[in-house]
């Protein structure tokens, strides 16, 4: 097995580059020296101990070593960085360095771990306190972390980083920069300028009011399209989403930012935005409460968010909380514009079977 760098960390303190310059192939082990064991400083407030980067079977990882006597052991675990695998397949097995040859050797009596990527998965081994002591050499030990990845990448993926896509960042500059839009929107007294074949492609509703066989032969330069019964804020962040995918930052704490997801859900669902109703729906699951949760039940049968409805339901659940809502103005009025939601209501709020 090749031997992929080691790590000297001294009184809590990585020494060196955080980058070991050692690769392998399928296989490879890593040595973490930590020196000065009485030294380090206790977690939770030094925060674990974690080693080089080494490169795996195309992978890059490090070890964490936590050393809080938190129920009298010491806990390994790997960090495995992002890569577009998803899940990687490995032998993972820690051992004492005295413990192994230095002769290549496979691993034995492992499981085949599935870990993810761009995730520390903690606790992969815990050793005793008592045993790590006993270890100790001039206040020192070193642990060997065995790897064997099942699923390699290929051995050149080392010398090549992929950044991450900007495709969002460039399609909201474009909106951003005005540059090369041939349709306007006139809102509330505001002028938003876009690209029709941005729209067309991310709304149906778009496609069929920009591109229908009535708008042939239209110029590329057309007169503001009037939106009526939308406001420009509103607008404005479908725009944001249409091109970045994003929703607008909302404050927990401003009344008007959840009415403003409110307004959005009604938005996608009028322009055929799917993913951006679904969003807004999720995101308002953050804002149910005593105050809130009438207003989205009555949102959430109009506008079929079944899941939002059930969140509702479960809030309402909590004897303390139905009684509080009861009192509400916002109770009252929704047993008057929605009485046969009343029914449906009391199943939803019923424990289940």
């Amino acid at each position: 097995m090749s031997f992929v760098g080691v790590s000297v960390v001294d009184g809590g303190v990585l020494l060196g580059s955080p980058i070991s310059p050692t690769t392998a192939g399928a296989s490879g082990y890593h040595l973490l020296v930590i020196e000065g064991y009485s030294r380090t400083p206790a977690l939770p407030y030094s925060g674990p101990i974690e080693s080089r980067c080494f490169t795996v079977g195309g992978y890059r990882w490090s070890i964490y070593c936590d050393l809080v006597d938190n129920g009298g052991s010491l806990s390994l675990g790997l960090f495995l960085d992002v890569n577009p695998a998803g899940l990687v397949k490995a032998h993972v097995e820690f051992s004492f360095a005295d413990e192994t040859n230095e002769e290549p050797a496979s691993i034995h009596g492992s499981e085949i771990l599935e870990l993810r990527c761009d995730q520390c998965h903690n606790g992969l081994k815990d050793i005793e306190i008592e045993t790590l002591k006993k270890r100790l050499r001039d206040d020192s030990f070193t642990i060997r972390c065995d790897i064997v990845v099942l699923n390699p990448t290929s051995n050149t993926s080392q010398f090549i980083d992929v950044p991450p896509s900007d495709m969002q960042r460039n399609f909201t500059n474009l909106l951003l920069s005005r540059e090369g839009t041939d349709v306007a929107f006139r809102v509330s007294g505001e002028t938003f300028a876009a690209h029709r074949c941005v729209l067309a492609a991310r709304s149906t509703v778009f496609r069929a009011a920009l591109f229908s066989p009535m708008k042939e032969g239209m110029s590329s330069t057309v007169a503001a399209m009037q939106i009526d019964d939308m406001d420009a804020v509103v607008f404005k962040a479908m725009l944001g989403f249409i091109y970045g995918d994003v929703l607008p930052a909302v404050n927990e704490e401003e009344d008007e930012d959840v009415v403003l997801l409110q307004h959005l859900l009604v938005a996608a669902d009028r322009y055929d935005l799917r993913r951006l109703r679904l969003m807004c729906e999720k995101k308002l699951h953050g804002y149910i409460g005593v105050g809130t949760v009438t207003i989205f039940i009555a949102l959430a049968e109009q506008y079929g968010c079944d899941g939002l409805k059930k969140a509702c339901y479960e809030f309402l659940r909590c004897p303390d909380n139905l009684r509080a809502v009861v009192d509400t103005d916002g109770f009252d009025d929704l047993c008057r514009s929605c009485p046969s939601l009343m029914k449906d209501m009391i199943l939803g709020v019923l424990p289940p079977k």
